[in-house]
């Protein structure tokens, strides 16, 4: 079962999409570039995927983060 959760543009022609997916059988949540351009659209090697039973202690360690904004970390 795919469920997208949603896109930030990163550039003119890449968006960072966050997902789950299932591959091989094992859900994951999959956060990778897509690419639309001239030469190539669709999705780039960039990104990771973290197993569903590892999201929770992925997402702590987000939550950790503090960032200003300018963006830069506190």
């Amino acid at each position: 079962m795919e469920q997208e959760f949603g896109r930030i543009r990163k550039s003119e022609t890449t968006e960072l999409v966050v997902r789950r997916t299932e591959f091989r059988g094992s859900a994951g949540i999959d956060i990778r570039e897509y690419v639309t351009s001239d030469r190539y659209t669709g999705w780039s090697k960039n990104g990771i995927r973290i197993p569903v039973d590892q999201w929770r202690s992925f997402k702590a360690i987000l939550d950790k983060i503090e960032v200003s904004e300018g963006g830069e970390s506190d």
